[in-house]
């Protein structure tokens, strides 16, 4: 701890604003996203997503949900120096992210059995598979994070590094949390 120097903390204060900066360019991506959604479908009844949403995007958010109190579960206990609550709940959350993951992913499966498929002439329906897919992507990206907060407590990294991983990982995390859940919202408001 008397070797971290005003420097480190520096670097540490800019890695974290950098996870910001990623979550926010995120928001403003599926923000766009789903304006772009509101405008090829306005006006038009035809240009609908016409289908029933799987109830695996159900199942996923209840996952997602639970998946985020494990999160904010392994950062208390990091904080509370309880490392061995830590390593497992930061387990169970990669565990839940993915299956969160392959939830998405029998989603998929569910929408081309009912016929739609990224490429078709409705392309309302297309943007079920590039919400999904860009948000499965920041999972993948958040799942990473978890395993390097994870593997980094392994290897016994100082409680300062130990607490900045698990800070970052938890914005992230809860980020895609809550942009599931507007995504959720968003396609039920608008099948």
């Amino acid at each position: 701890m008397a070797n971290f120097t005003e420097q480190d903390k520096a670097n540490l204060k800019a890695k974290k604003f950098l996870v910001w900066l990623f979550v926010i360019s995120s928001f403003m991506l599926f923000a766009a996203l789903t304006s772009g959604f509101i405008v090829y479908t306005a006006g038009s009844v035809e240009r609908g997503i016409k289908i029933s949403l799987p109830q695996s995007f159900m199942y996923s958010t209840a996952v997602i949900v639970l998946s985020s109190i494990s999160m904010h579960l392994a950062y208390l206990s990091a904080k509370r120096l309880q490392f061995a609550k830590q390593q497992g709940y930061l387990l169970l959350t990669m565990a839940l992210g993915i299956v969160f993951f392959f939830l998405q992913l029998s989603s998929w499966t569910y929408l081309t059995q009912q016929g739609v498929y990224f490429v078709n002439p409705n392309a309302s329906q297309s943007f079920l598979y590039v919400f999904t897919g860009a948000h499965l992507l920041h999972v993948f990206a958040g799942l990473m994070m978890l395993l390097n907060a994870w593997i980094g407590k392994l290897k016994n990294i100082p409680q300062v590094n130990n607490l900045f991983r698990l800070e970052s990982t938890s914005i992230f995390w809860h980020f895609i949390d809550i942009l599931w859940i507007y995504l959720y919202v968003f396609l039920l408001l608008n099948q």
